[in-house]
């Protein structure tokens, strides 16, 4: 009896890359992957803030003193925004009947430079100045605060990709340094790593940000923060690399570069440091939030971005007020993407950490 050939799985036959195969037990990490695509849409919307943004971040509306969210209906087949009227008392606002304006898209308002750099006044959507698209409301200036949410994504969001960028760079070179040299160069550099990261962070960005002048732009203060977070940042990332680098040092990989006569530079940057890359990856991701959060500490201690610039941080000192926090609940709405960014950070590390585990299935 003649017996039919074995299936052969053709999936198992196609030869995977190692990142091929970090992907695929990524994909299989579904918190990750919602993580990941809430990160992408966020630093997309702060990429496009002042397109998506009905109004500029300075704009006041003075007739509209902690106005509450007002948020489009339907009617039909279109959007209307309802006109409020204020009520005597304390910023009490109520519905005026019958009084709707259609909500209007890519429409002229404030200008602001796209990406930085390209003047432009095309906004995704907006109404007239009676009948205000105000999503999350005003805050005590009479300011959208959807708007600002939006325009301090740009600082709070990119405060960390940058800083991780810096500070990672640092630490993988530093460490690679210590670890392949050894010795009393190891002793040495890893001395300082220790002086370093003896140091409360926090209060060395407090006293390094009082040496600042007090006529510093938002741009500069930005800048100096970064600087501030990469210096103290990098310590322990290199104390990871160190580490990882005396045990690459002997393998058989880099005694070969050393033979073919490699300077010690190029075995340290082409092939040392990539194979450090998937717990690299994995760190920064992690890592990302804190860089977020001391953004947002020192703001929110009036020692970060100042006013009139917006970030999540200084959004947040209003809600300090507990008077402002049980009248005006909208005013925590940077803390709601505080949290939702710091969430997917996490989501998406635990992930890539999982994925870079080859013990894991």
């Amino acid at each position: 009896m003649e017996t039919a050939a074995p299936t052969l799985n053709v999936e198992a036959q196609i030869a995977r890359s190692p990142w091929q195969i970090f992907w695929r037990r990524l994909k299989r990490r579904r918190i990750a992957m919602v993580g990941g695509v809430i990160l992408i849409v966020l630093y997309l919307v702060a990429l496009f803030a002042g397109f998506v943004a009905p109004y500029h971040y300075e704009r006041m509306d003075r007739d509209r003193y902690f106005h509450p969210p007002i948020w489009p209906k339907l009617s039909g087949f279109r959007l209307v925004v309802p006109r409020y009227e204020q009520l005597p008392g304390d910023f009490v606002y109520r519905e005026v009947p019958d009084d709707i304006q259609p909500v209007h898209f890519f429409v002229h308002g404030d200008k602001y430079p796209l990406f930085g750099f390209i003047p432009a006044s095309i906004h995704l959507f907006g109404s007239d100045d009676n009948h205000p698209v105000y999503l999350f409301g005003t805050d005590q200036f009479g300011r959208d605060i959807f708007s600002r949410l939006l325009y301090g994504s740009q600082i709070s969001l990119s405060i960390g990709v940058v800083g991780i960028f810096l500070s990672f760079t640092l630490g993988l070179i530093i460490g690679g340094i210590s670890g392949y040299f050894a010795g009393a160069t190891d002793t040495v550099i890893m001395r300082f790593c220790e002086l370093i990261m003896s140091i409360p962070a926090l209060y060395l960005i407090i006293s390094l940000r009082a040496t600042f002048p007090p006529g510093m732009s938002s741009s500069q203060v930005y800048a100096m923060i970064i600087i501030i977070l990469s210096c103290i940042g990098w310590a322990g990332m290199a104390r990871v690399i160190r580490g990882m680098t005396l045990s690459l040092r002997e393998q058989q990989f880099v005694l070969a570069a050393r033979a073919l006569g490699q300077s010690n530079f190029k075995i340290i940057v082409r092939h040392i440091l990539p194979n450090t890359l998937s717990y690299v990856i994995v760190a920064a991701t992690l890592s990302v939030p804190y860089y977020i959060l001391g953004e947002v500490v020192l703001s929110f201690l009036g020692v970060g971005i100042q006013e009139p610039q917006a970030s999540w941080g200084n959004m947040l000192t209003a809600a300090e007020d507990v008077q402002y926090l049980q009248n005006y609940p909208w005013l925590l709405a940077p803390s709601a993407a505080i949290f939702i960014t710091v969430l997917a950070f996490n989501f998406l590390g635990d992930g890539l950490r999982d994925a870079a585990d080859t013990k894991s299935l």
